[in-house]
């Protein structure tokens, strides 16, 4: 095997200090232009790889982003959301030359321990919080150590971190009104997981508006997001002797899967039964009919929140300062297709 190019081996081939490579290799002052062009030729040219761990040190940076994430490596393999969102997030994080660390984690404190590790290792330079709580305990902890992190959701009131996040209620109220003012008045929504924030903000949003537009009746089950729970709720509700005549679902994987349920009973969609997805990704376009759903640039999203946690990282705004930034992206926008029409139409 070749021996790694080092240092060394460029300092005596441009003929100059180790110092001097380093300072060119690293962008810092101490060379003129014209030995750092000399010096970065001459290590292209003997394809030479820098030391991440010894860099990172050097310049007190790991160059990463961290994420941990409390999912099952099966469901998030099936979940578009967090496929674009991480798309949006790479992104960012490659144009500054930046990685990103993933780690998949079955509890809190064993999510808290990793952030500890990291912080303490100097792995990450600053972390990103998914499926925020509504009592999340992590807030507090993480903004304890002293490690840069933004919340991806919210809105997150009274915290020390900052928080890019979607308004989750004003979509619950454009969708029953747009079912309602098709005839709709028996509507059931199969929701996420009780635990996170925006389901108990779309849980109440969803009731208020319920109640407001006299629906006779409307009924809200927890799932955690999985096609099989989704499949499974999706004929509780519409075996019920007074089904509903629209199910609203919290994922499009729970959307299909309810879809394909009413099939197997028979129902006509949408003459029978209306079906909504909350997130639009392009599987809600491979269905027959096509699936209602609510459309919002995950992407950007994740961009975003990038973008945000990066501006604390490189000292734009500082750690823990009060109040937290709040950053509010464009709310989901209700895109009618072939799933949703008149009772009866």
């Amino acid at each position: 095997m070749s021996r790694r190019t080092t240092i060394a081996d460029i300092a005596k081939a441009a003929g100059v200090s180790k110092g001097a490579v380093s300072y060119a290799l690293n962008g810092r002052p101490g060379v003129s232009a014209a030995t750092r062009e000399r010096i970065l030729g001459i290590a292209a040219e003997m394809g030479f790889v820098p030391n991440r761990a010894a860099r990172s040190l050097s310049v007190s940076s790991a160059q990463a982003v961290g994420i941990a994430l409390r999912r099952t490596a099966r469901t998030l393999g099936i979940e578009p959301y967090f496929m674009e969102l991480i798309s949006g997030i790479e992104a960012t994080l490659s144009a500054g030359s930046l990685g990103l660390t993933l780690q998949i984690v079955g509890s809190v404190d064993e999510e808290l321990e990793v952030y500890r590790r990291w912080w303490a290792e100097r792995r990450v330079d600053g972390v990103l919080l998914c499926d925020v709580g509504a009592d999340d305990r992590r807030l507090d902890a993480v903004a304890r150590l002293g490690l840069p992190a933004v919340a991806v959701g919210g809105p997150v009131e009274g915290r020390r971190l900052p928080s890019v996040w979607h308004d989750d209620a004003q979509p619950c109220r454009e969708a029953l009104e747009y079912l309602y003012a098709l005839g709709h008045r028996r509507v059931a929504r199969v929701a996420g997981l009780p635990r996170l924030l925006h389901t108990t903000i779309r849980d109440t949003a969803f009731a208020e508006a319920a109640g407001s537009l006299d629906f006779t009746s409307f009924e809200t089950v927890h799932s955690d997001y999985s096609g099989e729970q989704g499949a499974r709720l999706t004929r509780r509700l519409l075996t019920q002797p007074e089904r509903p005549t629209a199910v609203i679902y919290d994922n499009d994987v729970m959307a299909i899967s309810g879809l394909g349920v009413a099939h197997e009973l028979g129902l006509s969609v949408p003459e029978q039964l209306s079906v909504v997805a909350w997130d639009d990704s392009p599987l809600c376009r491979f269905t027959h009919p096509s699936l209602t759903a609510f459309s919002r640039d995950i992407p950007a999203y994740g961009a975003k929140a990038a973008q945000t946690l990066l501006s604390f990282i490189d000292g734009t705004h500082a750690v823990g300062e009060r109040p937290a930034l709040s950053v509010r992206c464009p709310p989901a926008q209700l895109s009618p297709r072939g799933s949703t029409g008149p009772v009866g139409g």
